[in-house]
């Protein structure tokens, strides 16, 4: 029969995380594992649902401040099925967002690729006079 929990050590083995790793995401308010009498963490197993929850997130450029924001709070107990499919829906709509703005950002590079841009009245990243300043920092036209 499988323990109802698990030790860091177990969940680093299942996850593929290292213990400092998993250690961090405590500390970053991601996880809250349970300790036993003797202070150890005690994983309930719906953490490693979690945990690889985070992992993919990761993988798929959401910050960490994103990522809490979406499993919060951090509890012992597991989400729940609605839990998890409003998760899904927040995070869906914003790599959909995501997508929309990397295929205008690789459009507008097309005719970039080994240009070299010697031709800056051309360039469709080009900002004249930095007009676009007031808008704040960063590439505008790419990003819009």
């Amino acid at each position: 029969m499988l323990p109802r929990e698990l030790s860091i050590g177990q969940v680093a083995e299942r996850t593929g995380l290292s213990i400092s790793q998993i250690r961090f995401y405590e500390a970053e308010g991601l996880i809250a594992p349970p300790r036993n009498r003797g202070g150890q963490r005690r994983f309930p197993r719906a953490e490693l649902r979690r945990l690889a929850f985070i992992r993919v997130a990761q993988r798929l450029g959401l910050p960490l401040a994103r990522i809490r924001a979406a499993l919060s709070p951090a509890t012992a107990r597991p989400p729940t099925p609605a839990e998890w499919s409003r998760i899904a829906a927040d995070i869906r709509d914003e790599l959909t967002d995501r997508i929309e703005a990397l295929t205008r950002l690789r459009d507008n590079l097309d005719g970039c690729i080994g240009c070299g841009c010697l031709s800056m009245e051309a360039c469709a990243l080009y900002n004249p006079e930095d007009a676009r300043a007031v808008e704040g920092p960063g590439a505008r036209r790419v990003a819009g």
